[in-house]
């Protein structure tokens, strides 16, 4: 483990979770660091938790028994929530994966936000909006259900969904806006923006943003597919790489 690795705390709700995302839950949160802790919170003495016993062996998941007390209450959410904090105050984490549709983890990802430390989401499309916000970043697991297709030369398999062309993207008034706005908060004084600074922006006010979304591996990808955006590759001095700007075609000059 190297020293600019964060150190993760993933904790999954079962009950709100599908076991056909784990492989790929695994991988997204291998891009930002270790996965030091990792527990999954369920009543494993229930059926329905049957696709989860199969698989959790494999990935050396530490399951957490919660009986449910009463009906219609959620304790497998309050232990879940109790165990974060423990772990929040207890070990030396630098963030932690929440593994949830549930809107009642919000107050959770906001009191760990407080304490300094970085807080990935993962749940479905339907996950209420006040949680999605509370996070730094949050990926829908319909992502992570697609990176486990099969290999393939089409970016648009590999990330899964129906890659949207230019018209639909155009029409997609929220997504414009973001890279509008992204482009305008980066931009120099003759309108250019590094990609890379662009992308953060927009994540930064926007924490379910993902290129993969719409179909497309890199944002570079999406802002080509766009066709609102002129692309410059700049190469690198002592470099083969090349730094990306872009700018509207709006802007005059």
């Amino acid at each position: 483990m190297t020293d600019n690795q964060m150190r993760l705390a993933v904790l999954i709700d079962a009950d709100n979770s599908q076991p056909a995302i784990m492989e790929g839950l695994l991988e997204e949160v291998a891009n930002y660091g270790i996965a030091s802790i990792k527990r999954i919170y369920g009543d494993w003495s229930s059926d329905s938790m049957r696709g989860w016993k199969e698989i959790l062996l494999d990935y050396s998941v530490q399951p957490v028994q919660q009986y449910p007390y009463t009906k219609g209450k959620n304790a497998t959410d309050m232990k879940m929530i109790i165990d974060a904090m423990d772990i929040l105050y207890s070990e030396k984490m630098d963030g932690f994966c929440l593994v949830s549709s549930d809107s009642d983890f919000t107050p959770l990802a906001q009191r760990v936000r407080q304490q300094g430390l970085t807080v990935f989401g993962f749940g479905e499309q339907k996950t209420p909006k006040a949680f999605v916000r509370a996070c730094d970043r949050f990926i829908y697991n319909d992502v992570l259900r697609r990176q486990q297709a099969p290999d393939t030369k089409d970016t648009a398999a590999t990330t899964g969904t129906r890659r949207l062309g230019a018209k639909e993207l155009k029409q997609d008034t929220k997504l414009v806006t973001m890279v509008r706005n992204g482009i305008e908060d980066a931009a120099d004084d003759t309108g250019w923006a590094s990609l890379g600074v662009v992308g953060q922006k927009v994540a930064n006010s926007n924490p379910d943003f993902d290129p993969r979304n719409y179909g497309y591996k890199k944002l570079g990808e999406l802002i080509r597919a766009m066709q609102l955006f002129e692309v410059d590759e700049r190469p690198m001095e002592n470099s083969p790489a090349h730094n990306i700007y872009i700018r509207d075609k709006k802007r005059k000059g």
